[in-house]
């Protein structure tokens, strides 16, 4: 009687304990015409004298589990060092082949690396993949995201918010390059990622251009615009879409101020600026302007002279209604969104290609359109009719 028989005989009353039993044959059993296949392929056994100098060898193996009717068996398949061997004792892995894909581009759009996550799938399903099978996978991205950068656009935005992150970028050596970035918000309080494009640096012929694309996929009315000083902006908003407003993002202006004053003195300007987006009223917030502006013109003299310059892109979002201006006088919302981008990039360090970025950029785009889809933004949904009302 072999061991086999003696182990069976004793389980024979346990149901529990010869499907335990089962489920060992069966995995040595498999793992031992693994390694046969291998074997075979390689025409020679492992550590034998007629293996050396052939161009190929054994390279360890992974682990994969695979479910039976006995329970789950934990398979090692070899591998060969030229990459050439493949297995056929086990169906290949389609069950799943999808889902192992899908999870793929998720961590890719996490900013894990493809060395990372080709580590990460294989302990955690067995399933071998390099890192060039990897990235090949996240390619499948790329039509997707040309179909997004051509898709037709809703015919009108009440508003629109236009701002540049920074992202590391290979060409022949690397750099930071801008990625312009366009977040609108509809009448009816839905929220897109309208479109995006990378330029080695930020200036007002690639927010034209961007803006002239925008306008001929259908994109034909926006009653506000916000972004911050670029140089140019204005009048880039004014040829395109010379019916829409413009207001200036007050926390940027903020930040410049406080760029350019005493450090001392940085905290108590900070607090009395910000009384300015505060205030019930158009009347009340041009009050507390003008008082900022005549206790600091004495100190900060050229400070205030620019901002009197600019004043007219102060105060624009008081012409709407209140339950959405905080959403208005800013672009913070933007600003999360880049916030992200920037998150998720930085286990990369950089991107190797323009195409790498784009994809990796249209990944989140598309993500946060779909996490947002049909979603009102705060205050948007109390005033839909009203904002309706701006629109011919």
């Amino acid at each position: 009687m072999n061991d086999f028989t003696k182990n069976m005989a004793q389980a024979l009353f346990n149901q529990d304990k010869i499907n335990d039993l089962l489920r060992k044959e069966l995995q040595q059993a498999v793992n031992d015409l693994l390694e046969a296949e291998l074997t075979a392929f390689l025409g020679y056994d492992p550590y034998a004298r007629t293996g050396w100098n052939t161009g190929n060898s054994r390279n360890g193996a992974y682990f994969r589990k695979v479910d039976t009717q006995f329970g789950e068996i934990e398979i090692q398949v070899p591998r060969d060092r030229n990459g050439m061997f493949h297995q056929h004792t086990l169906p290949d892995y389609k069950q799943h082949s999808d889902v192992l894909e899908s999870m793929i581009i998720k961590l890719y759009s996490k900013g894990v690396t493809t060395r990372e996550i080709a580590d990460l799938i294989e302990k955690m399903y067995g399933s071998h993949y390099s890192p060039a099978q990897v990235s090949n996978i996240s390619k499948q991205m790329i039509p997707k995201v040309e179909a997004y950068h051509q898709r037709k656009l809703s015919d009108k935005f009440f508003c629109v918010y236009l701002d540049a992150t920074y992202i590391p970028l290979r060409r022949i050596t690397f750099d930071r390059e801008a990625v312009y970035i366009a977040i609108g918000i509809k009448p009816n309080g839905h929220k897109e990622v309208i479109d995006y494009r990378i330029a080695p640096s930020e200036n007002v012929e690639n927010w034209t251009e961007m803006l002239q694309d925008m306008k001929s996929r259908g994109l034909e009315q926006v009653e506000l615009f916000l972004s911050d000083g670029v140089v140019g902006m204005k009048t880039a908003l004014e040829q395109t879409y010379p019916k829409a407003h413009f207001q200036r993002c007050l926390v940027h202006v903020m930040r410049n101020i406080c760029a350019k004053v005493r450090v001392d003195d940085r905290e108590t300007i900070m607090n009395e600026f910000k009384q300015i987006h505060q205030q019930p009223n158009k009347e009340a917030a041009i009050k507390v302007l003008h008082a900022f502006y005549d206790k600091w013109n004495r100190a900060y003299n050229h400070v205030i002279r620019n901002l009197k310059e600019i004043e007219p892109d102060l105060l624009v979002f008081y012409d709407y209604p209140k339950q959405i201006r905080a959403s208005i006088y800013s672009t913070n919302m933007i600003e999360s969104f880049n916030n992200v981008i920037k998150r998720k990039a930085k286990p990369k360090a950089e991107f190797p290609t323009e195409q790498s970025l784009d994809t990796f950029i249209g990944i989140q785009a598309m993500s946060y359109n779909e996490r947002y889809f049909n979603r009102i933004h705060k205050g948007f949904g109390q005033v839909q009719d009203t904002l309706e009302s701006y629109f011919d």
